[in-house]
């Protein structure tokens, strides 16, 4: 949690790209990205030139000698932000124009961080000297206060803090999960470490950082202090795709930030025959694009036989069927009408989830989950890919509260369904006896499949109706009689008064 001055100098850095003009924040979080980067470049190389002596092995810093930028030859030390933040506001400028943007987007990712890969179509967008000049030194400043800071978590907290400002600016916003909606699904599904977790629409990474950060905190000596394991999780256990350039720079350098070395991070159309992932991952964590329909051509032939639909929405649960192992588990989120819509491919992923895996449970959410960007209803399903069903009983669970105000305002409440959600799943032998009215429930197969395969909750939950006695008419009468007397009586009171 950012607070304190920390806080206030990343939002007065906030402040200096506004008033130097630039305004949309998914550029402002992309600019200091790059230049996050950059800085990073240097301490890491700095770094690793230390570590080399200590050891008595040769290295070969990337700032070494002349580097080489087009057809011209640059004194690689300029190109050290330790060097050229001292410029000139001027030189500073046309120095990271010319050459340290051409220098890190051709960096070779094997010699530098598994971040250059995503710099190949980087722009520079300052627009100013003096712009340039007044990030430079709040940047500074900010990780001057990150090192002071004793939270050692306190980079990945400072970019999520970054990240927020896309939701808070009202932009964009499609982008974010809510973040505790996110660290409950991480949580009913209690990743390991061993999974191998993949988010195919990863946005900012937010699944990936959360089930990264909750690996940290249940399972670090496991992790950590056993070398298989620890490079496991540097770099092959988290896999994220998207198709938007932008997230990808902003998802891999939030991994990074959190302690990721080398996330697997990509741009692909996950839906297409772009990605043949099949039978590869142990757990999938992911929100997909709910809107959208593709044309027939674009999407992978082996999801259209699952369910022939344009939806994207239907077509990434069967992705999903797809790429995870037998035994791999997901926790996705759907928009209600993937539980309950009647048309024949809404029916297919259901009865394919249902009948030849294993369908855990269905948290029903209150439509003002992802205000104020978006008032849909959504669901979440979580099962695992058996291959051959086990779908016995389904849980489900009435959620109405989430902690925060469910209008556009989304203020913290009292009321949270979230710890209960999170209890009850994980004990679900003591939810065997509960009844249709609670908040819980379990619902046998073979009722869903009589109801066409329908996971809507509304099917299956009785309301219990609380018989109201009312008083009798002849007793609301003589109320009213009683009543009309007091008010004669104050009248003429008042009436006295006022004559007298």
């Amino acid at each position: 949690m950012i607070t304190g001055e920390l806080k206030n100098k990343i939002d007065s850095l906030w402040d200096v790209f506004a008033a130097g003009g630039l305004v949309n924040p998914l550029d402002v979080i992309e600019q200091i990205t790059y230049l996050m980067f950059i800085r990073d470049l240097d301490d890491s190389d700095n770094l690793r030139a230390k570590e080399s002596a200590m050891l008595g092995l040769p290295y070969k810093s990337i700032f070494a000698g002349e580097v080489i930028i087009g057809e011209r030859k640059v004194d690689g030390s300029q190109l050290k932000w330790s060097v050229f933040r001292d410029f000139p506001a001027g030189k500073m400028y046309s120095t990271m124009q010319e050459w340290v943007f051409p220098f890190i987007k051709n960096l070779d990712g094997k010699k530098a961080s598994a971040y250059s890969k995503y710099m190949d179509d980087a722009i520079f967008k300052l627009p100013t000297p003096l712009l340039l000049s007044k990030v430079v030194d709040a940047l500074d400043e900010i990780y001057a206060l990150m090192a002071k800071e004793q939270d050692k978590d306190v980079r990945g907290d400072t970019y999520e803090y970054l990240l927020n400002k896309i939701a808070q600016s009202g932009l964009n916003g499609q982008f974010r999960t809510p973040r505790h909606i996110i660290k409950m699904m991480v949580e009913l599904m209690n990743p390991k470490s061993d999974d191998v977790i993949c988010d195919p629409a990863c946005g900012t990474s937010g699944f990936l950082v959360t089930a990264g950060e909750y690996l940290k905190e249940n399972y670090k000596e496991e992790i950590f202090f056993n070398k298989q394991k620890k490079d496991h999780y540097m770099n092959h256990m988290f896999f994220g795709y998207d198709m938007d350039r932008t997230m990808l720079r902003i998802g891999a350098m939030n991994m990074m930030t959190h302690g990721v070395e080398h996330p697997f991070i990509e741009y692909r159309d996950s839906l297409s025959d772009q990605n043949p992932d099949k039978d590869k991952y142990s757990l999938i964590l992911a929100n997909p694009p709910f809107k959208g329909s593709l044309d027939y051509d674009t999407v992978s032939t082996d999801l259209l036989k699952v369910c022939k639909t344009k939806k994207t929405e239907l077509l990434f649960l069967a992705l999903f069927l797809r790429m995870l192992r037998i035994g791999g588990r997901c926790a996705c989120i759907v928009p209600d009408g993937v539980l309950f819509g009647s048309s024949t491919a809404h029916k297919a992923i259901r009865k394919e989830i249902i009948e030849n895996n294993r369908l855990e449970a269905v948290i029903s959410m209150p439509s003002g989950v992802f205000k104020p960007y978006a008032g849909v209803s959504t669901g979440i399903l979580i099962f695992t890919k058996t291959n051959h069903g086990g779908t016995d009983n389904v849980w489900f669970y009435d959620m109405t509260a989430d902690g925060f105000s469910l209008d556009d305002k989304r203020s913290e409440i009292k009321e949270n369904d979230i710890a209960d959600i999170i209890a009850r799943f994980h004990n679900l032998e003591a939810e065997k006896g509960r009844e249709r009215t609670e908040k819980s429930f379990f619902v046998p197969k073979d009722e869903i499949i009589s109801n066409d395969y329908d996971l809507s909750i509304n099917k299956y939950k009785k309301t219990e109706y609380v018989p109201v006695e009312y008083p009798s008419t002849a007793e609301i009468m003589a109320d009213l009689h009683e009543l009309e007397m007091k008010i004669s009586k104050g009248l003429s009171e008042l009436e006295e008064l006022l004559n007298g």
